[in-house]
Protein backbone atom coordinates (compact mmCIF):
# COMPACT_ATOMS: atom_id res chain seq x y z
CA UNK A 1 0.00 0.00 0.00
CA UNK A 2 2.92 2.27 1.06
CA UNK A 3 4.97 1.63 -2.24
CA UNK A 4 1.37 2.61 -4.32
CA UNK A 5 1.15 5.61 -2.63
CA UNK A 6 4.83 6.71 -2.84
CA UNK A 7 4.64 6.73 -6.89
CA UNK A 8 1.60 9.00 -6.53
CA UNK A 9 3.49 11.34 -5.07
CA UNK A 10 6.26 10.51 -7.54
CA UNK A 11 3.87 11.05 -10.17
CA UNK A 12 2.30 14.22 -9.23
CA UNK A 13 5.64 15.79 -8.29
CA UNK A 14 6.59 15.20 -11.98
CA UNK A 15 7.41 18.67 -14.23
CA UNK A 16 4.21 17.87 -16.82
CA UNK A 17 1.34 17.45 -13.98
CA UNK A 18 0.31 21.00 -13.70
CA UNK A 19 -3.13 20.27 -12.61
CA UNK A 20 -3.23 21.86 -9.27
CA UNK A 21 -7.14 21.01 -9.21
CA UNK A 22 -9.38 18.39 -9.73
CA UNK A 23 -11.41 18.72 -13.35
CA UNK A 24 -14.43 17.99 -11.11
CA UNK A 25 -14.03 21.45 -9.26
CA UNK A 26 -13.29 23.27 -12.93
CA UNK A 27 -16.29 21.56 -15.51
CA UNK A 28 -19.38 22.60 -13.35
CA UNK A 29 -18.05 25.93 -13.05
CA UNK A 30 -17.70 26.53 -16.22
CA UNK A 31 -20.98 24.94 -17.31
CA UNK A 32 -22.58 27.19 -14.32
CA UNK A 33 -21.20 30.13 -16.09
CA UNK A 34 -22.67 29.06 -19.41
CA UNK A 35 -25.80 27.96 -18.86
CA UNK A 36 -27.83 31.02 -18.20
CA UNK A 37 -26.28 32.80 -21.05
CA UNK A 38 -28.32 33.40 -24.07
CA UNK A 39 -25.20 32.55 -26.40
CA UNK A 40 -23.57 29.58 -28.28
CA UNK A 41 -19.91 29.11 -26.57
CA UNK A 42 -17.34 26.98 -27.52
CA UNK A 43 -14.81 25.97 -25.10
CA UNK A 44 -11.24 23.96 -25.42
CA UNK A 45 -8.89 23.65 -22.58
CA UNK A 46 -5.44 21.56 -23.20
CA UNK A 47 -2.66 21.18 -21.09
CA UNK A 48 1.05 21.88 -22.71
CA UNK A 49 0.63 18.30 -23.97
CA UNK A 50 -2.27 18.73 -25.59
CA UNK A 51 -4.33 16.33 -23.17
CA UNK A 52 -7.88 17.56 -23.38
CA UNK A 53 -8.85 19.16 -19.71
CA UNK A 54 -12.26 20.20 -20.65
CA UNK A 55 -14.22 20.78 -23.99
CA UNK A 56 -17.35 22.40 -23.68
CA UNK A 57 -18.91 22.65 -27.57
CA UNK A 58 -15.73 21.96 -29.00
CA UNK A 59 -16.14 20.63 -32.33
CA UNK A 60 -19.06 23.10 -33.13
CA UNK A 61 -18.38 25.32 -36.38
CA UNK A 62 -18.22 29.01 -35.06
CA UNK A 63 -17.16 31.97 -36.68
CA UNK A 64 -13.65 33.26 -36.24
CA UNK A 65 -13.72 36.69 -37.60
CA UNK A 66 -10.35 38.27 -36.76
CA UNK A 67 -8.67 34.97 -34.98
CA UNK A 68 -8.05 33.63 -38.56
CA UNK A 69 -5.31 36.92 -38.72
CA UNK A 70 -3.09 34.56 -36.39
CA UNK A 71 -3.21 31.63 -39.44
CA UNK A 72 -2.46 33.90 -41.83
CA UNK A 73 0.30 35.20 -40.52
CA UNK A 74 2.24 31.64 -39.82
CA UNK A 75 1.20 31.12 -43.15
CA UNK A 76 2.93 34.34 -44.36
CA UNK A 77 5.77 33.23 -42.49
CA UNK A 78 6.00 29.66 -44.19
CA UNK A 79 6.46 31.56 -46.86
CA UNK A 80 8.93 33.92 -45.76
CA UNK A 81 11.04 30.40 -44.47
CA UNK A 82 10.83 29.05 -48.15
CA UNK A 83 12.58 32.45 -49.93
CA UNK A 84 9.57 33.94 -51.18
CA UNK A 85 9.43 37.29 -49.35
CA UNK A 86 11.92 38.63 -46.49
CA UNK A 87 10.41 40.41 -43.23
CA UNK A 88 12.52 43.79 -44.47
CA UNK A 89 10.74 43.66 -47.93
CA UNK A 90 8.80 46.98 -48.54
CA UNK A 91 5.04 46.12 -49.15
CA UNK A 92 3.52 49.10 -50.76
CA UNK A 93 0.24 50.51 -49.04
CA UNK A 94 -1.60 52.00 -52.09
CA UNK A 95 -5.10 54.46 -50.91
CA UNK A 96 -7.31 51.51 -53.13
CA UNK A 97 -5.66 49.35 -50.12
CA UNK A 98 -7.13 51.66 -47.61
CA UNK A 99 -11.07 52.06 -48.99
CA UNK A 100 -12.68 49.43 -47.32
CA UNK A 101 -13.78 51.40 -44.13
CA UNK A 102 -12.96 48.62 -41.77
CA UNK A 103 -10.60 48.74 -39.07
CA UNK A 104 -7.43 50.12 -39.70
CA UNK A 105 -4.76 51.66 -36.98
CA UNK A 106 -3.03 51.97 -40.75
CA UNK A 107 -5.18 54.04 -42.28
CA UNK A 108 -5.41 55.91 -39.41
CA UNK A 109 -1.71 56.70 -39.54
CA UNK A 110 -1.14 56.71 -43.28
CA UNK A 111 -4.42 58.04 -44.33
CA UNK A 112 -3.07 58.40 -47.99
CA UNK A 113 -0.89 55.60 -48.37
CA UNK A 114 2.39 54.36 -47.12
CA UNK A 115 5.28 51.98 -47.58
CA UNK A 116 5.59 48.81 -44.34
CA UNK A 117 7.93 46.49 -44.07
CA UNK A 118 5.97 42.99 -43.99
CA UNK A 119 7.17 42.50 -40.21
CA UNK A 120 5.26 45.55 -40.00
CA UNK A 121 2.60 44.30 -41.74
CA UNK A 122 2.55 41.48 -39.79
CA UNK A 123 2.47 42.86 -36.22
CA UNK A 124 -0.37 45.39 -37.40
CA UNK A 125 -2.59 42.85 -38.48
CA UNK A 126 -1.92 40.30 -35.56
CA UNK A 127 -1.08 42.73 -32.70
CA UNK A 128 -4.02 45.25 -33.26
CA UNK A 129 -5.90 43.08 -35.77
CA UNK A 130 -5.88 45.77 -38.60
CA UNK A 131 -8.21 44.81 -41.77
CA UNK A 132 -5.95 46.39 -44.32
CA UNK A 133 -3.19 44.56 -43.23
CA UNK A 134 -4.89 41.31 -42.97
CA UNK A 135 -6.22 41.75 -46.79
CA UNK A 136 -2.84 42.32 -48.25
CA UNK A 137 -1.20 39.15 -46.76
CA UNK A 138 -3.69 37.15 -47.87
CA UNK A 139 -3.95 38.54 -51.20
CA UNK A 140 -0.21 38.04 -51.17
CA UNK A 141 -0.76 34.08 -50.11
CA UNK A 142 -3.24 33.70 -52.67
CA UNK A 143 -6.64 34.52 -51.17
CA UNK A 144 -8.91 32.23 -48.74
CA UNK A 145 -8.14 28.86 -51.00
CA UNK A 146 -4.49 29.40 -50.82
CA UNK A 147 -4.59 29.71 -46.63
CA UNK A 148 -7.01 26.87 -46.13
CA UNK A 149 -5.14 24.64 -48.17
CA UNK A 150 -2.41 25.51 -46.12
CA UNK A 151 -3.78 24.94 -42.87
CA UNK A 152 -4.92 21.68 -43.61
CA UNK A 153 -1.09 20.14 -44.95
CA UNK A 154 -0.46 21.70 -41.29
CA UNK A 155 -2.57 19.25 -39.86
CA UNK A 156 -5.30 21.87 -38.97
CA UNK A 157 -8.37 19.95 -40.21
CA UNK A 158 -11.69 21.82 -39.28
CA UNK A 159 -11.63 25.05 -40.43
CA UNK A 160 -13.01 26.96 -43.50
CA UNK A 161 -11.93 30.38 -45.00
CA UNK A 162 -13.56 31.72 -47.71
CA UNK A 163 -13.62 35.27 -47.52
CA UNK A 164 -11.39 37.75 -47.06
CA UNK A 165 -12.53 40.60 -44.23
CA UNK A 166 -13.17 43.40 -46.90
CA UNK A 167 -15.71 40.79 -48.67
CA UNK A 168 -16.39 39.04 -45.09
CA UNK A 169 -17.41 42.47 -43.61
CA UNK A 170 -20.00 43.13 -46.13
CA UNK A 171 -22.84 40.55 -45.46
CA UNK A 172 -23.23 39.53 -42.20
CA UNK A 173 -23.98 35.71 -42.86
CA UNK A 174 -20.78 35.47 -44.45
CA UNK A 175 -19.08 35.28 -40.86
CA UNK A 176 -20.27 31.79 -40.29
CA UNK A 177 -18.62 30.77 -43.62
CA UNK A 178 -15.12 31.56 -42.23
CA UNK A 179 -15.21 29.32 -38.83
CA UNK A 180 -13.40 27.08 -36.79
CA UNK A 181 -13.71 24.93 -33.66
CA UNK A 182 -12.95 25.70 -30.19
CA UNK A 183 -10.77 22.33 -30.14
CA UNK A 184 -9.21 23.09 -33.99
CA UNK A 185 -8.16 26.56 -32.61
CA UNK A 186 -6.12 24.82 -29.71
CA UNK A 187 -4.66 22.81 -32.46
CA UNK A 188 -3.69 25.93 -34.48
CA UNK A 189 -1.68 26.97 -32.01
CA UNK A 190 -0.39 23.90 -30.54
CA UNK A 191 0.96 23.30 -34.21
CA UNK A 192 2.53 26.27 -34.35
CA UNK A 193 4.15 26.56 -30.61
CA UNK A 194 5.63 23.00 -30.59
CA UNK A 195 6.63 24.06 -34.37
CA UNK A 196 7.65 20.67 -36.01
CA UNK A 197 9.16 21.64 -39.61
CA UNK A 198 6.70 24.53 -39.76
CA UNK A 199 8.48 27.56 -39.34
CA UNK A 200 11.92 28.47 -39.25
CA UNK A 201 13.40 29.33 -35.54
CA UNK A 202 13.48 32.96 -36.62
CA UNK A 203 10.20 33.21 -37.54
CA UNK A 204 8.41 31.36 -34.68
CA UNK A 205 10.33 33.60 -32.09
CA UNK A 206 9.07 36.54 -34.21
CA UNK A 207 5.33 34.79 -34.41
CA UNK A 208 4.87 34.50 -30.83
CA UNK A 209 6.83 37.92 -29.88
CA UNK A 210 4.05 39.54 -31.88
CA UNK A 211 0.64 37.24 -30.19
CA UNK A 212 2.45 37.70 -27.47
CA UNK A 213 2.54 41.49 -28.23
CA UNK A 214 -1.04 41.66 -29.30
CA UNK A 215 -2.82 44.82 -27.73
CA UNK A 216 -6.81 43.80 -28.06
CA UNK A 217 -8.47 41.74 -25.74
CA UNK A 218 -7.57 43.20 -22.21
CA UNK A 219 -10.88 42.54 -20.96
CA UNK A 220 -10.76 38.55 -22.26
CA UNK A 221 -8.08 35.87 -21.67
CA UNK A 222 -6.16 38.31 -20.33
CA UNK A 223 -8.39 39.95 -17.56
CA UNK A 224 -8.72 36.11 -15.87
CA UNK A 225 -5.08 35.32 -15.36
CA UNK A 226 -2.27 37.99 -13.34
CA UNK A 227 -1.10 41.16 -14.66
CA UNK A 228 2.53 39.94 -14.73
CA UNK A 229 2.14 36.97 -16.79
CA UNK A 230 2.39 36.41 -20.74
CA UNK A 231 -0.72 35.67 -22.84
CA UNK A 232 0.18 34.95 -26.21
CA UNK A 233 -3.46 35.53 -28.01
CA UNK A 234 -5.75 36.79 -30.59
CA UNK A 235 -9.04 37.90 -30.66
CA UNK A 236 -11.92 38.35 -33.56
CA UNK A 237 -15.05 40.42 -32.66
CA UNK A 238 -18.05 40.81 -35.46
CA UNK A 239 -19.95 43.92 -33.15
CA UNK A 240 -23.71 43.18 -32.61
CA UNK A 241 -26.74 43.43 -35.91
CA UNK A 242 -29.28 44.78 -36.40
CA UNK A 243 -31.05 42.70 -33.94
CA UNK A 244 -28.74 43.05 -31.39
CA UNK A 245 -27.22 39.71 -31.68
CA UNK A 246 -23.05 39.51 -31.42
CA UNK A 247 -21.90 36.86 -34.13
CA UNK A 248 -18.88 36.46 -32.46
CA UNK A 249 -16.32 37.49 -29.87
CA UNK A 250 -13.69 35.42 -29.56
CA UNK A 251 -10.14 34.92 -27.87
CA UNK A 252 -7.77 32.21 -28.05
CA UNK A 253 -4.14 31.83 -26.48
CA UNK A 254 -1.60 30.57 -24.74
CA UNK A 255 -1.28 31.17 -21.34
CA UNK A 256 2.71 30.75 -20.09
CA UNK A 257 2.57 29.64 -15.99
CA UNK A 258 5.17 30.55 -13.45
CA UNK A 259 6.58 26.90 -13.64
CA UNK A 260 7.68 27.34 -17.39
CA UNK A 261 4.47 25.66 -18.19
CA UNK A 262 1.79 26.75 -20.31
CA UNK A 263 -1.64 25.92 -21.23
CA UNK A 264 -3.59 26.03 -24.24
CA UNK A 265 -7.38 28.37 -24.43
CA UNK A 266 -10.22 29.11 -27.01
CA UNK A 267 -13.24 30.52 -26.12
CA UNK A 268 -15.60 31.65 -28.71
CA UNK A 269 -19.01 33.33 -28.22
CA UNK A 270 -21.67 33.36 -31.00
CA UNK A 271 -25.15 34.32 -31.54
CA UNK A 272 -25.42 36.63 -28.39
CA UNK A 273 -27.95 38.60 -27.15
CA UNK A 274 -25.81 39.63 -24.40
CA UNK A 275 -23.99 42.72 -24.18
CA UNK A 276 -20.40 43.07 -25.51
CA UNK A 277 -19.19 43.40 -21.43
CA UNK A 278 -20.87 39.81 -20.55
CA UNK A 279 -19.30 38.56 -23.70
CA UNK A 280 -15.83 39.28 -22.56
CA UNK A 281 -16.83 38.40 -19.13
CA UNK A 282 -17.33 34.54 -20.10
CA UNK A 283 -13.91 34.97 -22.06
CA UNK A 284 -12.42 35.92 -18.80
CA UNK A 285 -14.60 33.94 -16.36
CA UNK A 286 -13.51 31.06 -18.28
CA UNK A 287 -9.86 31.96 -18.26
CA UNK A 288 -9.98 32.69 -14.32
CA UNK A 289 -11.30 29.59 -13.41
CA UNK A 290 -8.37 28.00 -16.15
CA UNK A 291 -5.87 29.93 -14.07
CA UNK A 292 -6.97 28.61 -10.94
CA UNK A 293 -7.24 25.07 -11.76
CA UNK A 294 -3.66 25.00 -13.26
CA UNK A 295 -2.32 26.69 -10.65
CA UNK A 296 -4.91 26.92 -7.58
CA UNK A 297 -4.46 30.26 -6.86
CA UNK A 298 -6.76 33.11 -6.95
CA UNK A 299 -6.47 36.61 -8.06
Amino acid sequence: MRSYLLVAIIVCLLPWCVHSKPIDTLKPDIELLLDSKRAKVGVSIWDQNAEPVFSFNGDSKLPMQSVFKFHIAAAVLSEVDKGKWSLEDKIKITPNDLDNGLWSPIRKKYPTGTELTLSEVIRYTVSVSDNVGCDILLSMLGGPNKLEAYLRQSGIKDIAVIYNEENMQKVWQRQYENWTTANAANTALRQFYINKNLLSDKSHQFLWDVMKGSKTGRKTIRAGVPKDIQVAHKTGHSGKNAYGVTGAQNDIGIVFLPSGQHYYISVLVSDSYETSETNQNIIAKISELTWQFFTNKTL
